[in-house]
Order: structure tokens, then C-alpha cells, then sequence
């Protein structure tokens, strides 16, 4: 499921885009911006479709093998430990998984040559050998297993992923999260797998996605006109862009989304500022926006509902 903060992360890429536009349509930047986040849904998808690829193609490998001309005897009695893997096997299985696939048109994102590369990667990998010789795995090793792939595979494949970026432009910012979403998807594997959906509440979280990407142009003289009245000795447009989105943002946060506390957005837009804006900006941010903070509050402007909110 993505977090709030990535969906602050997209929001606030289609705003930067949306403010360096001549001629911005909203409508169509924000139709954009859902689009953005439900494509990545798309690659956790691919990403588990691959695991099917993976089990179809060992279990094909070991066929092949019987079936030599003169086969071996560790071809004829294979070591059967990867395709009877309690996880791989029920990925393979789910029928949510296939109907999702067979909706969203992935099952030709990547081709068997490359679902072949990777399974011989794995083989290498310390952990496939001592998963294979373990006669004692249970439902605990088989997902360890798998989230060892996810790690040591497929995040550092250089091919598969330049496939995935060259797929869509978008994926190379999004992969990070996809693999974060399969290996949470592992990590709570009980002996049944379900596929995890996109959003944790969707209703809720699309319309802060709505709220914030709207109410941040809306209002953008307003946040511009607060920010410019704590700036000492600086000229708005001596301010890094990124800085001042980013503030503007968290100012749509306190004034308009009444149900997140103002410590929350602050510290969500402080960390963003640390990988997407300058080494200092994490400071001037905060020193920036802890002055608005106590002029909305003396002016009683923000208004936060719900339990614990009031105090914000």
C-alpha cells in the first residue's frame, strides 16, 4: 500500500510540472497525477507476475532435463525445493493475480528470455543454495527466500529494470516502491497470499491527493503572500523552486486538510526537502514554516477535526 509521503512525492512532481507550464491545464495535470499512481500499481503487479515466470520456467527447466538424451541422475530425482515453495506456488495460483494481469494488459511487459536470466541469477545467490539443501523449509523459509530474490536479484538487475524504465518514464522514480510493496506483500505471508491494493483507504487517500494538488494552485498567492511575510533579507525568487513548493504544500496541509495534525505535515515536507532540494533547505523550511505555524495559529486559521487534532 503507498504511504501519504509518497503520494506527497507525486503530487509534488506533477505541481512542479504543472507551475513550469506556459499554459497549465488542471484538469489534465491532475488526471496526470492519478494516472502517475495507478501505474505504479501496474509494476507491483508485473513484479509478482514475474515470481509466476520464475515457477512456470523451473518447473519447465526440470521437465527439459528428464527429457534429455541421456539425463543425469540429479535430472531423472531434481531437487524439487524451489517449485514446491509454499509462496512461489501460491502467487503461481492466485486467480486475483491472473484476472488483475489478464485487466490491466501486463503479461507482456517482460518476455521469458528475461524471466530465464533472472532465475539463473538466483541460482547463484548463497541464499538459493541454502534454501536447497534445507530439507526442513516451512512457509517462514519459503517467503525469505523470495524476499532475498527481491533484494539481491531483482532490485540490482540492471537489465530488468532499464526494461521497466524504458517502459514507462515514470518507473525508474517508482521501482523502489513496487519492490517495497512486494516485499511488505511477503513479509505478512501467513501460508495464504493476497494481493495488497494499491491504497490503504482509497476513497480517503485520493481525495487528499485531490485536495492538496488542487488547493496548492488554488491558493497559491495566499501560501506565496504568507511565506514572503517571514523572509528576511530574501527575494522570493533568490528561494530554491523546490523550496517554495514544497512549502506552499505543506501550508494547503495546515489550512485545507483538517484531518492531519500540522506536526505530521511538517516533518513529511522537512524530510522530502532532504531528498529532493538543497542540503540547507531542511533547515530554512522549517524555520520558515514554524513562523506561519504561529501566525495561522494566533489568527485561529487552522482548524484541524478529529480525535487528538484540536491541540495542532
Amino acid at each position: 500500500m503507498l504511504s501519504r509521503r509518497f503520494l506527497r512525492i507525486k503530487t509534488m512532481q506533477v505541481l512542479y510540472s504543472y507551475f513550469k507550464n506556459e499554459k497549465p491545464d488542471m484538469t489534465a495535470f491532475e488526471k496526470e497525477l492519478f494516472k502517475s499512481i495507478d501505474q505504479v500499481y501496474d509494476l507491483y503487479l508485473i513484479i509478482l507476475n514475474l515470481f509466476s515466470g520464475i515457477h512456470d520456467n523451473a518447473l519447465m527447466i526440470i521437465d527439459e532435463n528428464r527429457h534429455k538424451h541421456l539425463p543425469s541422475k540429479e535430472d531423472l530425482n531434481p531437487n524439487l525445493s524451489l517449485v514446491n515453495n509454499t509462496l512461489l506456488t501460491a502467487i503461481t495460483t492466485n486467480k486475483e493475480l491472473k484476472d488483475l494481469i489478464e485487466k490491466r494488459k501486463l503479461s507482456l511487459y517482460i518476455d521469458n528470455d528475461i524471466i530465464r536470466r533472472v532465475l539463473t541469477e538466483i541460482k547463484k545467490t548463497v541464499e538459493f543454495n541454502e534454501y536447497m539443501q534445507n530439507e526442513k523449509n516451512d512457509f517462514k523459509s519459503d517467503k525469505q527466500l523470495l524476499m532475498s530474490v527481491v533484494i539481491k536479484v531483482l532490485n540490482e538487475h540492471e537489465v530488468l529494470n532499464s526494461i521497466f524504465e524504458d517502459k514507462n518514464i515514470h518507473w525508474a522514480d517508482d521501482l523502489h516502491v513496487a519492490y517495497h510493496l512486494v516485499l511488505k506483500n511477503f513479509e505478512v505471508y501467513d501460508g495464504k497470499f493476497k494481493v495488497l491494493p494499491l491504497l490503504k483507504d482509497e476513497k480517503d487517500d485520493l481525495s487528499f491527493v485531490s485536495t492538496l494538488f488542487e488547493k496548492t494552485i488554488i491558493y497559491k498567492e495566499t501560501s506565496i503572500d504568507l511565506i514572503q511575510k517571514h523572509v528576511k533579507n530574501w527575494e522570493l525568487d533568490r528561494i530554491a523552486e523546490m523550496d517554495m513548493l514544497l512549502m506552499q504544500m505543506c501550508i494547503t496541509e495546515f489550512l485545507y486538510l483538517q484531518n492531519i495534525p500540522v506536526k505530521v505535515s511538517l516533518n513529511e515536507y522537512i524530510d522530502i526537502s532532504k531528498e529532493y532540494s538543497t542540503p540547507s533547505s531542511k533547515l530554512f523550511i522549517n524555520g520558515i514554516l514554524d513562523k506561519i505555524i504561529f501566525q495561522l495559529k494566533g489568527e485561529d486559521r487552522i482548524q484541524k477535526e478529529g480525535r487528538g487534532l484540536k491541540e495542532n
